[in-house]
């Protein structure tokens, strides 16, 4: 695991300020996205439990949105210069380097988890792991809102993402790992991609019993 998220890691160090430029008002042109977002951070408000993680954050766009939502959050990339601007772009706000499979989080502390298309470098074979983990840091009753990009075959498809490798998932798989670690899916949405990729773009929104 350590290999691909050293390189990621390395990708992403050197298009900070490209990637922030690109991305920090995206959901403005992404209604699917901004929606599903707000009815994560509604159903979160609802657990009683604020506190939500950005995993994968990024330059800290959407752990921004989430506060203004009304949640605690706070943001974790792997990236030491995306969370130096995050940092930099929100200061009141909380961002920390980490790997999605060793979350600095106790057990069962969190009412919400963010993942918004921050696990697409991962090789199927270790994203259980990372989906686990998510899992443990929920409370029960806790939610997952998880973005990915989808295809309509039977198995993942790496492709040539802009900033290092990634894969596109079959829905049904994707939800079937998701079950394999407690989660239970109540809502997904998927559509035609904003961009010329191709793939579809899904959002899956999971609880945990």
């Amino acid at each position: 695991m350590a290999e691909y998220q050293d390189e990621t890691r390395t990708a992403y160090d050197g298009v900070v300020e490209l990637y922030a430029s690109l991305f920090a008002d995206r959901l403005e042109t992404q209604p699917f996205s901004r929606n599903m977002i707000g009815i994560f951070a509604e159903l979160v408000r609802g657990t009683g439990n604020l506190r939500t993680a950005d995993v994968g954050c990024g330059p800290g766009h959407l752990t921004a949105m989430l506060r203004d939502l009304g949640l605690d959050a706070f943001g974790l990339d792997l990236s030491p210069a995306m969370v130096d601007h995050a940092r930099r772009a929100h200061p009141a706000l909380r961002f920390d380097e980490a790997r999605m499979e060793a979350l600095p989080i106790h057990d069962n502390a969190l009412g919400g988890v963010l993942a918004h298309y921050s696990m697409i470098h991962t090789p199927p074979e270790e994203l259980p792991a990372l989906l686990a983990e998510q899992a443990r840091v929920l409370a029960p009753g806790g939610l997952l809102l998880t973005s990915f990009f989808a295809t309509d075959g039977p198995e993942p498809v790496r492709f040539d993402h802009k900033v290092a490798p990634a894969y596109s998932w079959p829905v049904d798989r994707f939800v079937e790992l998701l079950a394999g670690v407690g989660l239970v899916t109540f809502a997904r949405l998927l559509h035609d991609p904003a961009s010329e990729r191709g793939f579809l773009d899904a959002h899956v929104l999971t609880r945990l019993h």
